[in-house]
């Protein structure tokens, strides 16, 4: 059985940082994609940031230069590098994995397993 479990995240002023982390188990992550997704109260669901096993990687405009996905395949882990915080990054956030890699894209629909989403408050 999939589990995507995160961790970290929380409150920070503008302009801070946070970082994310998600523990996966019951498979292997180097057969898989995984990526960070948030949504905010009334939008949405968004793709943030894409990785594949070999290291390949997509980010979403809002935040290039700004956040930073990485994985430990070792240890099934994923982080999200979170620098340069704005109010409009507060959302749940969620951890996905995905595994046909046809479909490897920031589209919520390419992704078959999910976190249960944590929340990170950005403040002005």
């Amino acid at each position: 059985q999939v589990r995507l479990v995160e961790s970290g995240g929380g409150s920070v002023q503008t302009g801070g940082s946070l970082r994310r982390s998600c523990a996966a188990s019951g498979f292997t992550s180097n057969m898989y994609y995984m990526a960070w997704f948030r949504q905010a109260p009334g939008k949405e669901r968004e793709g943030v940031a894409s990785i594949k096993a070999e290291g390949s990687t997509l980010s979403a405009t809002s935040v290039k230069g700004r956040f930073t996905i990485s994985q430990d395949n070792s240890k099934n882990t994923l982080d999200l590098q979170m620098n340069s915080l704005k109010p409009e990054d507060t959302a749940m956030y969620y951890c996905a994995a995905g595994s046909d890699l046809r479909w490897w894209s920031l589209l919520p629909t390419a992704y078959e397993y999910w976190g249960q989403g944590t929340q990170v408050t950005v403040s002005s």
